[in-house]
């Protein structure tokens, strides 16, 4: 027979949603709920379509269970049906990894705990988000809106092969600009020549060397476009690059313009260089960490121990995400933890349909721990009877 959060997993894959057309899964998410029997509303996100948001009452902690239901446009290279196919424990399709699959194990959690009394569950918000594969904006709205603002913990269930994810590098996406001086091409060095100039500046851009972050690694560049011409057989006098800067904490904006300026000088750079961030419609997304030893960090740790007999993995995350922006600017803890697979962003990507189930059932446990602390230690004689049971 097969699990709710395999049926749904499929229905999810089925239905395209490209970050910049949403509007047919958020329907989809909200009747599924609604046919459920809780409350939703839609949350307008500009012209990107609508966040879900359901929410249960409970006692003492409030938790945000989060996922995005947008996926990027399918690549080339698939050999497999992009819209859902199943090999065995794989389940092949544009959006299985990331994040279909937590996705589905999420709100099959939800609609679980949500037949719990009040009493033994915590206060859930369920929030299934718009544009994260762009700039992040259904997340951004959820925390301008100020909904999110008495959060205890934000679950959230990116792909992370079933490893708990304790925070992230942060991103600058930097806009370089070169003005030289034209001259006919047939005397060079009569000009400056900006292609030249700015090809040697974003050349040597990854031999700076950034902070070191004891969890998140360090910092790097990356040459993301270049562009620049010359006007007929002369000297370019402009050329422009636009260049990604992952950060981790203790750097900023002022510090990774300060290495760019002396980059210039100590290559003797002759054309005027400008240096700006690339515009876009949200914050910038900020590195971020949580504490191994908090508490919801703990009991998740027990929780997939307790279910699985072995402890989950510590992982921090090498680039960003809606996780970004709980972290950095709602500053609670903000846990991602999600199913095995692979090949997100490209082709033939897949999620394992039993690491679903798995997820689904670690955040359902954890919920009810989080809303009765019993229920930990009613998990703890269930594994004694089941080893006691195995042993005679």
């Amino acid at each position: 027979m097969k699990s709710v959060e395999e049926e749904l997993l499929k229905k999810l894959v089925s239905i395209p949603s490209h970050f910049e057309s949403t509007s047919d899964i958020s329907n989809f998410v909200v009747s599924f709920l609604e046919e459920h029997g809780l409350s939703v509303e839609y949350q307008e996100v500009e012209s990107f379509g609508s966040n879900v948001v359901s929410r249960i009452p409970g006692k003492r902690l409030t938790v945000i269970l989060n996922g995005h239901m947008d996926t990027v446009g399918i690549s080339h290279g698939w050999t497999k049906n992009p819209w859902g196919e199943i090999e065995g424990d794989k389940f092949y399709g544009l959006g299985s990894a990331d994040m279909k699959g937590g996705l589905a194990a999420l709100i099959s959690a939800y609609i679980e705990i949500s037949k719990l009394p009040r009493k033994k569950r915590p206060t859930v918000i369920f929030t299934a988000v718009v544009d994260e594969e762009g700039y992040s904006r259904g997340t951004w709205k959820l925390i301008e809106s100020g909904l999110a603002k008495n959060a205890d913990v934000v679950f959230i269930a990116e792909p992370t092969n079933e490893k708990v994810m304790l925070g992230a590098r942060g991103r600058f996406v930097i806009n370089l600009k070169a003005r030289g001086k034209k001259a006919h091409a047939a005397r060079p060095e009569k000009g400056i020549n900006a292609i030249e100039q700015l090809g040697m500046l974003v050349s040597n851009l990854p031999k700076i060397k950034t902070k070191k972050h004891r969890y998140l690694g360090t910092g790097s560049y990356c040459t993301l476009q270049f562009t620049g011409k010359s006007d007929g057989l002369s000297v370019p006098d402009y050329a422009e690059a636009i260049v990604d800067r992952h950060i981790v904490i203790g750097e900023d904006w002022e510090r990774v313009e300060n290495e760019i300026e002396r980059l210039v000088k100590k290559l003797g750079i002759k054309a005027e260089i400008e240096i700006s961030k690339f515009p876009r419609p949200t914050p910038e997304m900020l590195p971020y960490t949580v504490r191994e030893n908090s508490r919801f960090v703990s009991l998740m740790k027990a929780t997939y121990y307790v279910l699985f007999g072995e402890e989950p993995q510590i992982t921090y995350g090498q680039s960003v995400g809606d996780f970004n922006y709980f972290g950095a600017y709602l500053r609670v803890p903000t846990i991602v933890f999600g199913p095995r697979g692979a090949n997100w962003h490209s082709a033939d990507e897949w999620v394992s349909l039993s690491s679903v189930r798995r997820v689904k059932m670690v955040y359902t446990e954890l919920l009810q721990i989080l809303g009765s602390r019993k229920r930990f230690n009613e998990l703890l004689e269930i594994k004694e009877r089941k080893t006691e049971n195995a042993v005679t």
